[in-house]
């Protein structure tokens, strides 16, 4: 495999949930549409067809991955418009059926923006869950808040930061049982574990290429077929009519190779990014007996998400000491000031813990002497501040 430039040289890369480097293949597919297939797709000519074509090719890629059907997949410049995309465009197109929406405390900030601009704007309702100690949302606590108005529910599949696993099924059929629709945001899971439209029984799906070795500005969504939407951006009749614009189709072809390749090798790269978690979990835990403490489901994650506090540190302070690593912590600063994280403390962790945390997460680079290094390098910079 090659590695790309820039990852070979330089800080061990930990950081995988905050953007992949765009696969080598990935780029190699994308270039022919910035450069000899330059043309429009709705073109009738020679170079139209060919960029027709490739944007097809790619839906249809992405639409294996999911297991889903290339008229259900729409394509939008991020994670991000896919989110606003599905939420503001469910409430609107069936606020006939409510005026109520549900989502949960630890969402990505995209879904929690979306969802309450839409009481500013629009009258809505929205209404967050807790999730317990281990970041879970509790079926029981879903079906209690679901009403007769309720239109949308939005819980991700994964989170970007502990890497727990929702139970999106389970969570998505009480919905349904209530009248109700369902989105999920699969933007960590896709490309990481199995995402099976048939087996999470959602309506609605968040896909982003930057998380699983595409470019950035690119995603997309998946719509059920006969679900109406609010188009995102009006216009012509480019996706369905619900985003306007002439494709991309340079970042189109990307992330449909992007997702050819990710089905092609899921499995296998599955197991052993479990593996690599696991041996830096357990190398951290030798080298700081006791002091290191696992944030988020022990079973129910991501297999290349290890969040962790170790006692008597704080996250930033190792990451800015440990130069030779790259990777990030569960905090956000604003102004200076270093906040714990609001997904650690919704869940109930205390504020030292969550700003202890280190979010360390692998990916298709990642090689065992990084995990054993990355281990060293953070050991030795927890026990000078302990």
């Amino acid at each position: 495999m090659t590695i790309p430039q820039g990852l070979s040289h330089g800080p061990i890369y930990l950081d995988y949930n905050a953007t992949t480097p765009v696969d080598p293949r990935v780029a190699e597919a994308c270039w022919p549409y910035l450069t000899e297939h330059f043309g429009n797709p709705s073109s009738a000519h020679h170079y139209g067809r060919n960029a027709h074509d490739a944007v097809n090719t790619a839906r249809s890629a992405l639409a294996q991955l999911l297991g889903a059907t290339p008229e259900e997949i729409v394509f939008t410049s991020s994670g991000s418009e896919a989110n606003t995309l599905a939420i503001r465009g469910a409430a609107l197109a069936h606020r006939d059926r409510g005026n109520h929406i549900l989502t949960q405390t630890t969402e990505h900030p995209a879904v929690l923006a979306a969802c309450d601009v839409l009481p500013q704007l629009h009258g809505f309702r929205v209404t967050r869950l807790p999730v317990s100690p281990d970041g879970l949302v509790d079926p029981a606590e879903l079906d209690a808040a679901l009403t007769d108005d309720t239109v949308l529910v939005s819980i991700m599949h994964a989170n970007n930061e502990t890497g727990t696993i929702q139970p999106i099924a389970d969570l998505a059929s009480r919905a349904h049982r209530r009248g109700a629709l369902f989105h999920t945001d699969a933007s960590q899971s896709t490309g990481k574990i199995s995402v099976s439209i048939q087996e999470l029984g959602v309506d609605l799906l968040t896909v982003t290429g930057h998380k699983m070795y595409a470019p950035k500005d690119i995603g997309a969504l998946y719509l059920r077929r006969g679900l109406a939407l609010e188009p995102a951006i009006y216009g012509g009749g480019q996706e369905r009519g619900l985003r306007a614009g002439t494709e991309n189709v340079a970042l189109i072809a990307a992330l449909g190779h992007a997702a050819q390749l990710t089905h092609d090798n899921r499995e296998t790269e599955e197991a052993r990014l479990t593996e690599l978690r696991d041996l830096l979990h357990d190398q951290l835990d030798q080298r700081l007996p006791g002091r290191v403490h696992l944030n988020g489901h022990p079973a129910l994650r991501l297999p290349n998400t290890l969040n962790i506090s170790i006692d008597g540190t704080q996250g930033d302070h190792i990451l800015t000491t440990t130069s030779e690593l790259a990777a990030s912590t569960g905090s956000a600063c604003h102004e200076g000031e270093t906040q714990p994280s609001t997904v650690l403390t919704t869940m109930g962790t205390t504020p030292a813990r969550a700003r202890a945390a280190l979010r360390l997460t692998l990916g298709r680079w990642t090689t065992t002497h990084d995990i054993t290094q990355a281990a060293t390098l953070l050991a030795e910079a927890a026990r000078t501040q302990h």
